[in-house]
């Protein structure tokens, strides 16, 4: 069954069952059109077939990724369980799948972020794995890169057309929350790993005809679950606890350019923050740029 089908038939049991507010019956059809939305882009499927509980803790995931805020997470956590409790005694699935689901932790501290050489380390591990040409080593090695080098979102990054890239300035055009669109630079390691993944790799993944710069093994666009699961690997050689997804290599990215010496603002920019306070809770000044700053700045240093 049609997950929208779905959602809608549950909306309307609620209303004659509960008699629930048209404020709530707003936030269900929300909730399930986005967790819909997900299941499309992801499995290829949105149908209440496809709901396991994999698929409920990526997409709670992707939500604390695009930033949303703990008190919407925990909304959506029990809209999923009543949907799910109610799809089970509809006998319109034979388990549920939100039984062992719980929110996301509160964002309290900052994701961790991955120190310079460490970084490095993982990119030229990746960059060894490509050595022999497999499309898809090649592949990873080229998003890796190019996540490390803009700071992108996973949703931006999986967005990217050829017509996007511009090798000749270096940049790439994503579009952004809110459909806004932004060029954003990326350096020579990232236009060498996309170059010789667009020449070597990708025809040999393509199976048709897609402006997709980025494709699965299966030819069509890349998801964003399986770049979850490529950086959550790569991390796995990292030591220490904390977020391990696409979100980690956005803000090792935007921390390493505060400890170069970057602006906030250009920093801000990058990252596609509407207000500058976001980028200032999103990003932090590392202990060796505060410690630099104070004996360049304070006279009794």
């Amino acid at each position: 069954m049609e997950l929208a089908r779905a959602a809608d038939d549950f909306v309307a049991a609620m209303r004659a069952e509960r008699g629930v507010s048209d404020n709530t019956v707003r936030g269900y059809r929300a909730d399930l059109a986005d967790l819909s939305a997900f299941a499309e882009r992801t499995s290829g499927a949105a149908a209440t077939e496809a709901l396991s509980l994999d698929l409920l803790r990526d997409w709670l995931l992707d939500c604390t990724e695009r930033g949303l805020a703990r008190a919407s997470i925990a909304r959506r956590t029990a809209s999923t369980r009543a949907f799910c409790s109610w799809l089970l005694r509809e006998r319109i699935i034979d388990a549920d799948p939100s039984l062992r689901l719980r929110s996301p932790k509160s964002r309290s501290t900052l994701p961790r972020v991955i120190p310079a050489a460490q970084t490095t380390d993982l990119l030229t591990t990746l960059e060894q794995a490509a050595h022999d040409g497999d499309p898809v080593a090649v592949r990873d090695l080229a998003v890796a890169e190019l996540l490390y080098a803009s700071g992108l979102r996973v949703s931006e990054l999986c967005g990217i057309d050829i017509d996007d890239l511009d090798f000749e300035r270096r940049v790439v055009r994503v579009m952004g929350k809110g459909s806004k669109e932004r060029t954003v630079p990326f350096g020579g390691p990232a236009a060498r790993a996309l170059d010789r993944y667009l020449h070597e790799a990708r025809p040999r993944l393509s199976v048709g005809e897609t402006p997709a710069v980025f494709l699965g093994s299966h030819g069509a666009r890349l998801g964003t679950r399986t770049v979850y699961r490529l950086v959550a690997r790569m991390l796995e050689r990292v030591p220490g606890s904390g977020p391990s997804g696409p979100h980690t290599l956005r803000h090792t990215a935007a921390t390493h350019l505060l400890d170069g010496g970057a602006d906030l603002r250009a920093v801000q920019e990058l990252l596609g923050h509407s207000s500058l306070g976001t980028t200032q809770i999103y990003t932090h000044v590392s202990s060796e740029r505060l410690r630099a700053v104070y004996e360049q700045a304070h006279p009794r240093s």
